[in-house]
């Protein structure tokens, strides 16, 4: 069979991923070991990559499953599966942020791109007293395919969800085993400092919303390489362990704050320095991404 594609050995593989793109496909389009393509995604392999008659690309589902594919013929309709790819990039827990939308056209393009690739789950817009953007459903549409480009480009095994923007008095409900609220410059409602988020992140990596890291144990998952990942091994898109609320530019109203700690949040401190409303979410987003993995890769470390 001179023609047939051979699958690269397991050895190799990890080494020539770096030199493969990466494309995010729908569950639906998988059908007897192959991918049907959509119109965009052969114009982006022919017109744009320039791949042939079975050049090779990563398929992702956006659901923790990588895929060695490679284009069964030379108009790019449908890429036929190799083999599955072993991958673990994704955090040990869920993280989700609340951010209060930042003015500027495309400032929270920015922080879904950004927030992205830290490791994010789900990304929630919320609507504020100081908020000033009310975002459309074409707005909405293009974040979740910035999240999708970004996902792709920094090898996330997961699509982050990017929700539909809700009230802040509705983020209040969202599901989160840890739940912080960050205030600006340490301010307090009932006196004393306000813990910084990282000291609160260290404290609580060894209960339930972290489970087994404080222990010692590696809780990446574990990946046969000859199989897809499993679905348990990640965390859920529609839960997280960690929930951030980071504020509009002014920052969270006290009325606001008081919601918050009355629904279970802990307010929390991101320094002495005012950031922006553009800097908060990556700032926080990548506090709890390092904690999480530091405490996975090495537990020592803030022992």
């Amino acid at each position: 069979m001179p023609n047939a594609p051979c699958p690269i050995p397991h050895a190799l593989l990890i080494t020539k991923m770096a030199q493969l793109q990466r494309l995010t496909i729908a569950p639906e389009q998988i059908q007897d070991q192959h991918i049907i393509l959509s119109y965009s995604q052969q114009h982006y392999l022919i017109g744009v990559l320039r791949l042939g008659d079975r050049g090779r690309f990563i398929a992702m589902d956006g659901q923790g499953h990588w895929w060695l594919a490679a284009l069964s013929d030379a108009k790019g309709k449908k890429a036929k599966i190799l083999e599955p790819i072993p991958a673990a990039t994704e955090l040990p827990s869920g993280i989700a942020l609340i951010i209060a939308m930042p003015k500027g056209n495309n400032a929270f393009d920015e922080l879904v791109r950004q927030t992205t690739e830290i490791g994010v789950a789900r990304i929630y817009p919320v609507t504020s007293q100081r908020s000033l953007l009310k975002p459309s459903q074409h707005k909405l549409e293009r974040w979740r395919r910035i999240a999708t480009e970004a996902a792709e480009q920094s090898e996330r095994q997961q699509v982050p969800t990017v929700a539909e923007p809700i009230s802040f008095e509705a983020s209040l409900s969202l599901p989160g085993s840890d739940r912080y609220i960050c205030v600006a410059r340490g301010d307090t409602l009932a006196g004393g400092d306000t813990p910084h988020l990282l000291d609160c992140l260290q404290k609580a990596s060894g209960n339930s919303a972290t489970g087994n890291l404080a222990s010692g144990q590696d809780s990446s998952p574990t990946i046969e390489p000859s199989a897809s990942p499993p679905d348990s091994a990640f965390p859920s898109s529609g839960s997280s362990s960690i929930l951030i609320a980071t504020g509009p530019e002014g920052g969270w109203t006290r009325a606001e704050v008081e919601l918050a700690i009355a629904a279970g949040f802990v307010a929390v401190s991101l320094g002495r320095r005012i950031l922006t409303a553009r800097t908060a979410p990556i700032f926080a987003a990548s506090l709890a991404a390092a904690v999480l993995e530091a405490r996975a890769i090495a537990p020592y470390i803030f022992s």
